[in-house]
């Protein structure tokens, strides 16, 4: 009885003593919180790879991966009521205008991969048949902007496009009920696209001008937390470039670490989407996140001559590449 006992109190010691070697181990690390710009997808996979491979434990930080809400990111990065967040370029640019101190830290993708598609049998092959057609969007300024610009190349007129507000509807359901063509990222409803066996003609708006081969979405935090805790996100950076890293060189267990995180996903679509996004994240850059100052100046530069802008960009303290590893 007594061997027993002896026993049961070991286990419950080393028990005890584990329990409380993980909390103090847990309470050691610095509290950090990331928010997406939507529900979880491949955009976001490095972020979930560094946080499952214990890549952010590595670097000291506990990370918590939290949906947006009502508040954008932007808003709660820009507030400091996140400290990191998934934004795109367009929107920290006009954050920048507007002096809110956002600033974007990576590319998540290093090009456009966005674009307007329809299905096939709409016959829309150029930006000329736009005309006469109703595009389903989501209401900003941008929209009608961009696509002006690649009507004007061919001599068409976007006054003839009619412009409707698709709100929740996805992308199917609307260019089978409402609309005729929309502005889609390939790599998640392109791919679903090819998944469902219906075949897409898609226009990528980096074809038609390079100003139009800007970075989204980026990765980004506030100014305030650069200049009292630049080492944090140093650190942030080294974890997640690891993350997007290893979803490079491992798209299937990278794409696995996702849907184990987001079981709700469609694990097909998943799947061939990361393996069609991998190669993307990093592309011609020297390395994951890297982003250009003429990249920076001239999407903003076409945003001011298109009057989204009020005033110009200070282009130089939109972005930095400071605290990616190297």
């Amino acid at each position: 009885m007594k061997k027993w006992l002896m026993i049961i109190c070991t286990i419950f010691l080393l028990t005890a003593c584990s329990e409380g070697g993980n909390t103090e181990e847990k309470e050691n690390l610095k509290k950090v919180s990331v928010v997406l710009d939507w529900t979880p997808n491949t955009n976001h996979t490095g972020l979930y790879v560094a946080k499952e491979k214990g890549y952010f434990k590595d670097q000291g930080l506990d990370v918590d991966i939290i949906l947006p809400g009502e508040a954008g990111a932007d808003q709660l990065v820009a507030s400091g009521k996140a400290d990191f967040g998934v934004g795109y370029q367009e929107s920290v640019t006009q954050a920048r205008v507007q002096d809110v101190p956002l600033v974007s830290i990576a590319a998540v993708i290093q090009h456009n991969t966005s674009g307007f598609a329809s299905p096939k049998d709409k016959g829309i092959t150029t930006p000329k048949d736009f005309e006469g057609k109703s595009y389903g969007g989501w209401g900003s300024p941008v929209e009608k902007a961009v696509m002006s610009s690649i009507m004007k190349q061919e001599d068409a007129d976007v006054e003839k496009v009619d412009f409707v507000n698709m709100g929740d509807t996805d992308f199917f359901t609307a260019v089978k009920r409402d609309v005729d063509f929309a502005w889609i990222y390939y790599g998640w409803t392109g791919i679903e696209a090819e998944l469902r066996g219906e075949e897409l003609n898609m226009m990528y708006v980096k074809d038609y001008s390079e100003k139009l081969d800007y970075y989204t979405p980026v990765l980004t935090t506030n100014e305030n937390m650069i200049e009292s805790d630049p080492e944090m996100v140093k650190a942030f950076l080294k974890a997640t470039s690891e993350g997007y890293q290893f979803a490079i060189d491992h798209p299937k267990e990278a794409g696995e670490i996702l849907l184990q995180a987001a079981p709700d996903l469609d694990e097909e679509l998943v799947m061939k989407s990361q393996e069609w996004l991998a190669p993307k994240y990093k592309d011609d850059a020297e390395r994951w996140g890297e982003q250009k100052l003429d990249v920076w100046a001239n999407y903003a530069q076409w945003m001011h001559d298109n009057d989204l802008l009020d005033k110009k960009l200070d282009s130089e303290k939109a972005f930095t590449n400071e605290f990616l590893p190297n």
